[in-house]
């Protein structure tokens, strides 16, 4: 008797699988530095390349262009694939992608590289939600997700800081091999330690518009467009904002406590969401309005903008897992393609972001940043509100069954 009760709890359906969720992470952390790396090493990829540094800055452009063009359409071709084959292809698609940056002389390929990149990223965006999910018993699903996407925020407080010295140190060509290198160890990691699951059987797949009417599933989207687009604004051009306020040179040290801020909210999110996910999507949405607010209303305190960076990356570290949980359960069946909807909303809101927050900076100047941020969140925390049943329900339902 005694060792069956031992068999049971150590089967893989009472357990968390975390050597698999924690290479799902790195899949996550590659993804994110890989897109926002050249921010860190620009000067010198310029010079190397011989363009001027608002076109080597197109590099981050297009790779979200590559992600936001792809994730639909490479979904609904890849559905019946089994998950772990199409993970393989997109950590491939990274370490190609950018072993060709590393050894490219030229901007055109440098470029091209970059819009691969930007595609294999579409492919794990799309997968990494539902694929941890699946990994994990239902009632830890949400903070399998959570774990996946701590990936998200390290990359930006460690890994993009990291690499910037890196490149300093010894070339940004010698930080793009590094990350190849690491996609090849990740590809082993997965192969050995990550469980295969199925795709979708074509009995069951619904189609992409269909998904659309799928209840739930619209406000979601709604919400992610918002919110990352409000979020990216302000975030895109902070050290323009910190200029205004006389705090240009403490840049890093403000992005330094957002990160750490984000790691806590993804953990707090990580720690509560199988419970209480509604209230933590409130939360973080009210979270990152007050920080706007603060913003908005402080001239000359440094204390009160560390305060709001503070709360601003307590809430805004968890939106990702938030926003994904919520797809995945609402959309059922169709949890993958809402999910490659969502990615593809992201990264448009954050390429529009960019754009839009340049033509405020034009007209309005940097002091406008905040206020966007409360326009914006407005509408989100309307949704969330009012979508009580089926995008962000009071109680939660279990998900429906994914093949």
């Amino acid at each position: 008797m005694q060792e069956l009760g031992t068999r049971l709890s150590d089967s893989p359906s009472t357990r968390m699988p975390l050597p698999a969720l924690m290479a799902l992470a790195t899949a996550a952390f590659i993804t994110v530095l890989t897109e926002a790396l050249p921010a860190g090493v620009l000067p010198a990829m310029s010079t190397d390349l011989g363009v001027g540094e608002s076109a080597m800055g197109q590099a981050v452009t297009i790779y979200a262009a590559g992600t936001a063009l792809s994730a639909i359409p490479l979904t609904a071709v890849t559905s019946r694939w089994r998950r772990k084959r199409l993970l393989l292809a997109g950590v491939a698609g990274f370490a190609l992608a950018n072993t060709a940056t590393a050894l490219s002389a030229s901007y055109p390929l440098t470029m091209a590289a970059r819009f691969v990149a930007g595609i294999a990223a579409g492919v794990v965006w799309a997968l990494l939600a539902g694929y941890a999910r699946r990994l994990a018993p239902e009632p830890l699903q949400g903070k399998a997700i959570a774990i996946v996407m701590a990936g998200i925020p390290l990359a930006l407080s460690l890994g993009v800081p990291a690499g910037t010295f890196l490149g300093a140190a010894l070339g940004w060509r010698v930080t793009f091999s590094v990350m190849s290198v690491l996609a090849v160890i990740l590809l082993g990691w997965i192969v050995a330690l990550v469980p295969d699951q199925s795709g979708q059987r074509r009995e069951g797949r619904i189609p992409i518009l269909a998904t659309l009417g799928v209840p739930g599933v619209a406000p979601i989207l709604v919400v992610t467009l918002a919110f990352v687009l409000a979020h990216t604004i302000l975030y895109t051009y902070l050290a323009t904002f910190l200029d205004r306020l006389g705090m240009g040179s403490a840049i890093d040290l403000v992005l330094l406590v957002f990160g750490a801020a984000s790691l806590a909210g993804i953990a707090i999110v990580g720690a509560w969401i199988d419970r209480i996910p509604r209230k933590l999507t409130i939360a973080a949405t009210v979270g990152v309005a007050v920080a706007a607010a603060i913003l908005a209303a402080t001239s000359e305190s440094r204390p009160l903008v560390y305060v709001a960076v503070t709360l601003w990356g307590l809430g805004w570290g968890g939106v990702p897992t938030l926003l994904q949980t919520a797809a995945g359960v609402a959309g059922g069946e169709a949890a993958d393609t809402a999910q490659a909807m969502l990615v593809t909303l992201w990264n448009a809101s954050m390429a529009g972001g960019g754009v839009i927050g340049g033509v405020l900076l034009d007209l309005t100047g940097p002091a406008s940043f905040p206020w966007s941020v409360l326009v914006l969140l407005i509408p989100v925390l309307a949704v969330v509100l009012g979508a009580r049943r089926h995008a962000f329900p009071v109680r939660r339902t279990a998900p429906a069954p994914s093949a």
